[in-house]
């Protein structure tokens, strides 16, 4: 029968599911153009210079960044679910890039190989990024924990405001790492590198930026600024005083070209794909998730994946090469006022007529004002706020923030996240392996029963424990719940029942189903039952299929604790009893 026609059909709605760009159209509000054209104006003024200085340091010529800037864009727009994401050129990236390679070029090094390898790197990686997302691996979404996202924000803010100090006031370092690039930037101060009148330029923009963001946050400070001291290159020939600028671009646009490399360069081609593609969902992923929360949306990781993959593909298809998202880019756009991923693609048509049309238009943007747009996205990226609620809140957490922000500062981006996702995978495991238990007793005035840890004074049932364990119950912490109720019976000779409130127990492995059996053969022989109350339904399953009731009488399952107690009251007389009270 056929479906309804109000009801698209089960193709329909996984085709839109997988190009979020449809749904935009479908769903833009005209009150975001304008804000939407604007943050991509912004956006092209940084993205022209970063573009053409990551192609470089990938080993290619130049104008590849453009040509990988414009269809990146367009790729992730069409296929991204964020709104804000930026995808482009990255730093991280280039070093890999030309790693993978540089080995595979001929002895001088043509400069068309070098392209079509890198293009045909990118379709890889877009291939890898999309099989991957079709085949639902954006679970690696969710193990950035908050406190770690904070702590990769703020190593990341970090290293950018670091790494373009020297842009900032007129002079470049060849050093690499967060220490190193410090300290080059604290010699080059004291060697007399700083142009003065670079300095003053960077260090204005800079200032100019963070207080129109500040006073008059409805005016585009970044794309003011631009303006301002792009005139102020021109009207006072400050070139001819040393202030570097991004001169005089290519022309022309890419053209759809498949990329002609040989059998023999697939697999060491397809080895630094798998690598750049984990460095870039990695990547990706917790930038996407600091954005998300910091926006109230949710991660669609699995469509994240596609959405990377398609831009790779495009960009690959362009004669371009692999890109991944940037933070600080990502900033620059959300901070200009972006609504959709419509301002990528006006920042790509920006780009497209800027090289058809008006290449010399950048020449005139000092670099000094791009280092300061860079440093003043990269502060908007800092949460000091949240940082200082960790600190107040949960020091274990804050610790785990400054392990990510040290990760991410000193070892690079790529450990840095590493850090972070096994940090937040270490601290669940943690959780689970030493979880919260307690011993609970009735307190007066208030209903239920409760830990003793936190009313000292509440009573007990003599011969009775309730004791509750707060997590799943599977091989990392069978052994630590089996000492603990042997403990209690060694702790008490009287001991009769021991009732576990097993509500929080989600799970019982196999090693915990032996760990049971065995535990309740020593019980018995000493004449203690081993009681279970609320038990969920799937986990008494488990224990059926375990055969855990040969040892275990079914008659010791319950269904609430008030049962359980009453049932001990019912069978011993026993009365509620102060620890105060004499025995």
């Amino acid at each position: 029968m056929a479906a309804p026609a109000d009801r698209p059909d089960v193709g329909e709605r996984t085709w839109k599911e997988h190009v979020p760009g449809l749904r935009l159209v479908r769903s833009y509000e005209r009150s975001w153009l304008p804000k939407d054209v604007v943050a991509g104006l912004v956006l092209s003024a940084l993205l022209v210079p970063q573009g053409m200085a990551y192609a470089q340091l990938a080993g290619l010529p130049p104008v590849t960044g453009l040509y990988t800037s414009i269809l990146c864009l367009i790729g992730y727009a069409v296929f991204g679910p964020s709104r804000v994401l930026v995808l482009g050129p990255d730093s991280s990236l280039g070093p890999m890039i030309a790693a993978t390679i540089l080995p595979l070029l001929l002895a001088g090094g043509d400069p068309a190989r070098a392209v079509a390898l890198a293009s045909m790197l990118a379709i890889i990686v877009g291939v890898v990024m999309v099989v991957a997302g079709l085949a639902r691996f954006g679970f690696v979404a969710d193990l950035l924990s908050k406190p770690t996202q904070i702590g990769y924000m703020n190593g990341l803010a970090l290293t950018i405001i670091v790494g373009q100090l020297p842009k900032l006031f007129g002079f470049s370092t060849d050093a690499s790492g967060l220490v190193a690039e410090a300290n080059a930037f604290v010699s080059g101060l004291f060697t007399g590198s700083a142009n003065r009148t670079a300095a003053v330029i960077g260090v204005s923009a800079l200032a100019g930026i963070l207080l129109l963001n500040r006073f008059i946050p409805k005016v585009p400070s970044v794309l003011v600024i631009v303006v301002l001291t792009a005139l102020l290159v021109k009207v006072f020939e400050l070139q001819a005083h040393g202030v570097d600028t991004v001169g005089v671009l290519p022309q022309g646009l890419p053209t759809f070209t498949i990329p002609q490399v040989g059998w023999g360069d697939v697999p060491p081609l397809f080895l630094g794909a798998l690598a750049i593609a984990v460095v870039a969902l990695a990547d990706t992923m917790s930038t996407a998730s600091a954005f998300a929360a910091r926006q109230g949306e949710r991660v669609q990781g699995n469509q994240e994946m596609i959405g990377i993959g398609a831009a790779n593909i495009a960009a690959g298809a362009f004669q371009g090469f692999p890109v991944s998202t940037s933070g600080s880019r990502t900033a620059v756009a959300e901070q200009a006022g972006s609504r959709s991923q419509v301002t990528g693609v006006v920042g790509a048509a920006v780009i497209a007529a800027v090289l058809l049309f008006a290449n010399a238009l950048m020449q005139y943007v000092p670099q000094p004002t791009l280092g300061a747009i860079v440093i003043a996205a990269a502060v908007s990226l800092t949460d000091v706020a949240g940082t200082r609620r960790l600190w107040l809140q949960r020091r274990t957490e804050f610790l785990l923030s400054l392990i990510a922000l040290l990760g991410v500062a000193l070892l690079g981006v790529l450990p840095g996240i590493l850090i972070a996702v096994g940090l937040s995978i270490l601290n669940v495991f943690r959780r689970t392996w030493w979880p919260h238990q307690a011993e609970l007793g009735r307190v007066e005035g208030v209903a239920g029963l409760h830990d003793t840890e936190s009313y000292p004074d509440a009573e007990r049932l003599p011969g009775l424990i309730v004791y509750r364990f707060d997590a799943p119950l599977i091989f990392a912490n069978a052994r630590g719940f089996g000492e603990n109720v042997r403990a209690m019976v060694d702790d008490d000779p009287a001991l009769r029942w021991i009732v576990v409130a097993a509500e929080p127990i989600t799970d019982v492995d196999t090693t915990a189903s032996d760990m049971l059996e065995d535990l309740d053969t020593w019980l018995n022989e000493r004449g203690v039952s081993l009681v279970f109350a609320e038990m969920k339904d799937p986990v008494r399953a488990k224990i059926e299929r375990y055969e855990l009731t040969r040892t275990i009488s079914p008659e010791h399952f319950l269904p609430t604790v008030d049962e359980a107690v009453a049932e001990f009251r019912r069978q011993t007389g026993a009365g509620w009893r102060s620890p105060k009270e004499p025995a």
